[in-house]
């Protein structure tokens, strides 16, 4: 196989790379992201892409955007930071570019950088979830990608696992990233930071703050890495609710392997400690299952260019 080119599409940046069939960047190019025009987001894609092109010989790209993205992996139905709305997207930057493109959601795209060349390389089903602001995922079955009837599959982060819990920007409550996720670990920091107990004002202490609204998901992270206790217990409280969703997650699609990326999982051993001992203690007919290893991902904010790239070669 040839070169391709992967394009993250952010909310505020634009990372496209030039990767080979070994999942290495050989090469990129950035943009900055006009969120608010769709005109000028198409064309700032384009521009990133062309740069590429220029220097190397490229037989396909993929884009990764967060969003609804329909099952032919060329529409972005519906993109919640960005101004797409039935969007052709994959159409409109294959005519200006004159080059096969496909589009792909980027939790997806990730999930697939990780079973091709990360974490999950070795395995045929894999769940990869990804803990930042919210939460992301995917999942690889028999080697295939699950994008499901209408291209919107494994919106994990909006499984819902507190009915009538916390109101979710999706519309709905209870939603799973509203308890696993770098929102729900800074809310959940600031109230105990408020509370003005020695344990907050420690935190505060620890993090060079007085302002419980300034404390963010990399202090809280930073802090619980260096032992800090109530750092810790809200990281350990984060890993029991990503656990207990894994457990449901299982019961689904009965992973070999279950990838856990995103900002959050920089606390590592922190996380998985808590978070496997929730799922353990979760899991359905647990003494009479085979059960899923867990590990950190590999290729951090790669994963979705490289993913990218690989399914736009893939027919």
């Amino acid at each position: 196989m040839g070169l391709s080119i992967g394009i993250d599409v952010g909310g505020t940046k634009i990372a496209a790379g030039v990767v080979d069939d070994e999942g290495a960047i050989i090469a990129r190019a950035h943009r900055d992201t006009p969120a608010d025009s769709v005109d000028a987001t198409a064309a700032a894609i384009c521009a990133a892409a062309a740069e590429l092109i220029g220097e190397h010989e490229i037989e396909a790209v993929g884009i990764g955007a967060a969003g609804f993205v329909s099952s032919d992996r060329s529409t972005v139905l519906f993109a919640p930071n960005l101004a797409w709305r039935d969007e052709p997207l994959g159409a409109r930057v294959a005519a200006e570019l004159k080059i096969p493109v496909v589009v792909e959601n980027d939790a997806n795209a990730a999930a697939w950088g990780e079973f091709a060349y990360g974490a999950a390389k070795h395995v045929e089903h894999m769940v990869c979830v990804t803990v930042g602001t919210g939460i992301g995922g995917g999942v690889v079955s028999e080697s295939r990608l699950l994008r499901g009837a209408h291209g919107v599959a494994a919106e994990l982060g909006h499984m819902r696992v507190v009915p009538g819990g916390h109101r979710c920007g999706c519309g709905a409550r209870g939603c799973w990233e509203q308890y696993a996720s770098g929102r729900a670990l800074v809310r959940e920091g600031r109230a105990q930071a408020e509370s003005g107990s020695p344990a907050a004002a420690q935190l505060l202490s620890v993090c060079g703050i007085t302002d419980p609204a300034d404390l963010t998901g990399p202090m809280i992270t930073a802090a619980a890495t260096n032992g800090d206790p109530l750092a810790v217990e809200l990281l350990e409280d984060l890993g029991r609710w990503l656990g207990e969703g894994l457990a449901s997650i299982a019961t689904l699609w009965d992973p070999s392997v279950v990838v856990i990326g995103g900002g959050v999982s920089a606390a590592e051993d922190l996380i998985l400690t808590s978070a496997q001992i929730a799922f353990e203690k979760n899991l359905p007919a647990r003494s009479n299952r085979p059960h899923p290893t867990f590990g950190i991902a590999l290729l951090g904010n790669d994963a979705g260019l490289i993913g990218a790239a690989d399914l736009a070669r893939i027919k």
